[in-house]
């Protein structure tokens, strides 16, 4: 990923959104009619063709093929992250999305329009998403763009000077982001939202587990997930070990609510026998600030 450009992998996930959002309203696991604004003319184009459903399905099942695991995989781990962040918005004053890229949440899930938004990312990605937004009219006022570039600008001074209120109640929000990180990255990461969030604020975030990286577990879609994200150069970097996840929180400021491997929230959210293969290595978490 080329710095101030979107990854390879984002358009992908982007993607796969669009698609499950050209299926019929009772058929959709998840919902994100904007995923395909933010698309390449290529991808966009197979959206739109998508709409014709023979043309979705041979896309789905090309893409399956070709991907095993990872368009249902994004689907499912779309609707577990909206239906928690639903479920967590009537008790918070502010949302935080680190790394925000194409997240379209702000814009499509009710409930957001009564909080305040900072979305950090670097500053070329959200002048392009701007643009796009753009499109479909004006831009909420209660969202703030907080250009940051992780590593060099301290994002805790970026918020502040944003509005952001370090004593009100929080949702952070931090998907897709920690498997192509190291491992002091991530750790900082959690020191700095430990300073910066009040207590009782909820963080949700997404890791993959480790034994897919060592070689230590043998989890269906890992090898072509593996050599896919390496081939764009975007290799997954970092994983944790699941059973390591609350000592880790713990030291940090933090405690674990539940932690969801995504393929079992798609057994929850597919009508049975209609279940894609979904990854068993992709988890989300949900903490909270002790």
């Amino acid at each position: 990923m080329r710095e101030g450009h979107a990854s390879r992998t984002a358009r992908q996930n982007a993607l796969f959104r669009a698609l499950e959002a050209r299926r019929p309203p009772g058929d959709r696991v998840a919902n994100d009619p904007l995923a395909a604004r933010f698309l390449t003319p290529e991808f966009r184009g197979l959206a739109d063709l998508a709409y014709l459903p023979p043309v979705r399905r041979l896309l789905e099942v090309v893409i399956d093929h070709r991907w095993p695991c990872a368009r249902a995989g994004v689907v499912a781990r779309t609707r577990l992250i909206d239906e928690t962040i639903l479920g967590v918005l009537p008790r918070v004053e502010q949302v935080i999305i680190l790394g925000a890229g194409f997240d379209t949440r702000p814009y499509r899930l009710e409930g957001m329009e009564s909080v305040a938004v900072f979305e950090l990312d670097h500053p070329a990605t959200q002048e392009a998403k701007r643009d796009v937004l753009r499109r479909r009219g004006a831009l909420p006022t209660q969202v703030s763009f907080v250009a940051v570039v992780f590593g060099r600008d301290d994002p805790a001074r970026e918020l502040a000077n944003a509005g952001f209120k370090s004593d009100r109640p929080t949702l952070v929000l931090w998907e897709g982001v920690t498997n192509y990180l190291d491992a002091n990255s991530v750790s900082a990461t959690f020191e700095f939202l430990a300073a910066a969030i009040a207590t009782g604020s909820v963080v949700v975030f997404t890791y993959v587990d480790r034994g897919m990286l060592d070689g230590t577990a043998d989890f269906a879609g890992a090898d072509t997930t593996m050599r896919a994200v390496q081939h764009v150069g975007e290799p997954f970097t970092f994983g944790f070990d699941p059973a390591e996840i609350p000592a880790y929180l713990a030291a940090r400021g933090f405690e674990m609510s539940w932690d969801e491997v995504v393929a079992d929230a798609a057994r929850r959210f597919y009508p049975p026998g209609r279940c894609p293969s979904v990854p068993a290595y992709y988890h989300v978490v949900n903490s909270w600030r002790i």
